[in-house]
């Protein structure tokens, strides 16, 4: 434990980005980022479809607008998270204070479980629309690829997100350990003996 500032191993140290890439933390924030791409780019593109008879184009998912709106807007939020999660995970060795760091990881913990559970939520509502969808709705069978990728990209989600709470949780441990270690084994000044 020697050689810390305050819980940080090498803060101020420079920056290694193949140690960073190897990190499984942030391989499953990549693979959530590129998941959340998957997820709004099939919706956007191909998430809406119409009769042939109609002009105006209707959600793959039963024709409802919801289903497709919820997909976009978490799609696009959970890419802006990811990458505000990568850069935090870039700046994380620099910061020195045991403190700032908790709440950091704090964070990351709070938005992992969440958006863990809003894929969740997302999976089971997209594959309900998809499931109660009319053939009728959409008789030239366009965009089921992406319907069905979306689907599958919000279920693979669920783990990924859940998977760094988990890796989170590991290093809040870790840095409660630090912090404890330091209250305890902090060099006291002498107390002088008068």
């Amino acid at each position: 434990m020697e050689g810390m500032a305050y819980g940080a191993g090498k803060a101020g140290g420079a920056f290694n980005p193949i140690t960073f890439f190897q990190q499984p933390h942030t391989i499953l924030r990549i693979l959530s980022w590129f998941f959340s791409i998957v997820i709004f780019g099939s919706i956007a593109n191909e998430g809406y479809v119409n009769r042939p008879n109609e002009a105006q184009e209707f959600c793959i998912f039963n024709r409802n607008q919801n289903a497709c709106n919820y997909g976009l807007f978490m799609g696009i939020l959970a890419f802006l998270c990811c990458l505000a999660f990568l850069a935090l995970d870039v700046y994380f060795p620099q910061i020195s204070s045991v403190k700032d760091r908790k709440k950091a990881v704090l964070a990351d913990v709070g938005v992992s479980v969440f958006w863990s559970f809003m894929w969740f939520v997302g999976f089971c509502f997209l594959a309900n629309q998809w499931q109660v969808a009319k053939q009728e709705d959409n008789p030239l069978r366009e965009g089921g690829d992406a319907a069905r990728a979306a689907i599958t990209f919000a279920f693979f989600s669920i783990f990924t997100w859940g998977g760094l709470a988990l890796f989170s949780m590991e290093r809040l441990k870790s840095l409660s350990f630090e912090e404890e270690y330091h209250k305890l084994f902090t060099p006291q000044p002498p107390i002088p003996l008068i």
